[in-house]
C-alpha cells in the first residue's frame, strides 16, 4: 500500500501566483507567435528569391532554428550575449528565443504553403497590373493562410509548452511558479499535476479556437 496523504489545499492556497506563471506563459505565447510570423513571411517570399545573400541567410536561420535546441538557444541569449556585453532579462531571452525559434519552422510552414500555389496565379495577378507586393496580399497568401493555418496553431501550441523550458533560467512562468511553490510546501505530485492539467487545458482551447476559426474563416 502506498502511504501518501494528497493536499490540495496548499495548491489552492497558492493559486494566484500560479495564474500569474500561466499569463507569463500566454504572453510569451503570443509575442512569440506574432514575431516568428512576422519574420517568417518575409524569410518565406526571401527563401523563392533567386539573391543569394538573402537566402543564404534565411537559409542558415532556418537550419539553426530547426537543428538545435530550443534550451541551448534560451542559453544563447540569456548566457551567450553576456559574453558581448549584452546582458538581457530572463523574460527577454524565453522570448527572442522562442520567437528565433518559431521563425524557422513557421518558415518552413510557410514555403511549403506558397510550393502549392501554382506560378500562374502569381504570373496572372501581374499581367493585371498588380506590383509584387499587391500580388503576395491579395492572391498569394490568402491562399497559403488557408493552407498552413492549422499547422501555424500546432507551432503555437508548440511555442507554449516550450515557454516551460523558462525556468532553467529562473523565469516565472507556470513551469517555474510552480516549481517555486512546491520547493516551499514539498509537494510536488500535487502541484505538477494540477500545472499539468493547466498546459492541457491551455492546448485544448488552442486546438478548439483554432477549429473553430478555421471552420468561420475558410467556410466554402
Amino acid at each position: 500500500m502506498i502511504d501518501y496523504t494528497f493536499q490540495w489545499r496548499v495548491v489552492w492556497r497558492v493559486w494566484p501566483e500560479l495564474a500569474k506563471g500561466a499569463v507569463v506563459t500566454l504572453e510569451i505565447t503570443v509575442l512569440s507567435m506574432l514575431i516568428g510570423l512576422a519574420f517568417a513571411l518575409v524569410f518565406a517570399v526571401v527563401r523563392r528569391s533567386r539573391i543569394p545573400v538573402l537566402s543564404q541567410f534565411v537559409h542558415g536561420w532556418v537550419e539553426l532554428a530547426r537543428n538545435t535546441p530550443a534550451l541551448l538557444q534560451i542559453y544563447m541569449a540569456y548566457f551567450g550575449l553576456g559574453a558581448f556585453g549584452i546582458h538581457i532579462g530572463a523574460y527577454t531571452a524565453v522570448l527572442g528565443a522562442i520567437a528565433f525559434n518559431n521563425a524557422g519552422y513557421l518558415t518552413e510552414i510557410l514555403r511549403g504553403g506558397l510550393e502549392s500555389i501554382s506560378r500562374q496565379q502569381r504570373m496572372a495577378a501581374l499581367s493585371l497590373g498588380m506590383n509584387r507586393f499587391q500580388a503576395y496580399r491579395y492572391i498569394i497568401f490568402p491562399q497559403v493562410m488557408r493552407i498552413v493555418f492549422l499547422p501555424v496553431m500546432n507551432q503555437t501550441i508548440w511555442a507554449m509548452l516550450g515557454t516551460s523550458l523558462g525556468m532553467i533560467i529562473g523565469l516565472q512562468e507556470l513551469t517555474g511558479a510552480t516549481a517555486f511553490q512546491q520547493s516551499l510546501t514539498f509537494r510536488p505530485f500535487e502541484f505538477y499535476f494540477v500545472a499539468a492539467v493547466a498546459y492541457y487545458v491551455i492546448a485544448k482551447t488552442i486546438i478548439l479556437a483554432s477549429r473553430l476559426a478555421a471552420a468561420r474563416l475558410f467556410r466554402g
